[in-house]
């Protein structure tokens, strides 16, 4: 952290990560809640994201809780990037569905974090993420 700067706020960390990624903003992502560990995200899924069978290219569903996972990881105020992530698609999504991903951290050390992540359609789950993120040293800091 240089003299001048100073670690930002956790719950603003997942806001600042949004304001960068043009991805998740294209999505049309939007930040529900978030706390140290917790984050949840939704998105409405839109015509230009099906796939050739009319349904949601499992990539959107991926996304979101790519998302989610990611903001949650940095909420304890270090970087923190995906080492390993894998999802399974339980439900197809249709245009105008909305979907919200909540993720838990489940289990944090040093250098790495174990989330688990669903993905629900109302109180429907639709899929289920599961990730591995590497905590590194470099510090979330106001500009």
């Amino acid at each position: 952290m240089s003299a001048k700067s100073k670690p930002i706020a956790p719950h603003l960390i997942p806001k600042r990560m949004l304001s960068l990624d043009a991805y998740s903003t294209w999505l049309g992502i939007e930040i529900l809640e978030c706390t140290i560990g917790h984050c949840k995200v939704a998105m409405t899924i839109r015509k230009d994201m099906l796939n050739s069978m009319n349904k949601a290219h499992g990539g959107i569903s991926y996304s979101l809780a790519d998302t989610a996972f990611g903001f949650a990881a940095n909420t304890h105020g270090k970087y923190a990037v995906s080492i390993e992530t894998s999802i399974n698609h339980i439900e197809a999504l249709n245009e105008g569905d909305y979907i919200v991903a909540e993720s838990v951290i489940e289990k944090v050390n040093n250098k790495l974090g174990f989330n688990i992540i669903e993905v629900k359609r109302g109180d429907e789950l639709v899929a289920l993420f599961k990730g591995v993120v590497y905590r590194t040293q470099k510090d979330w800091e106001e500009n």
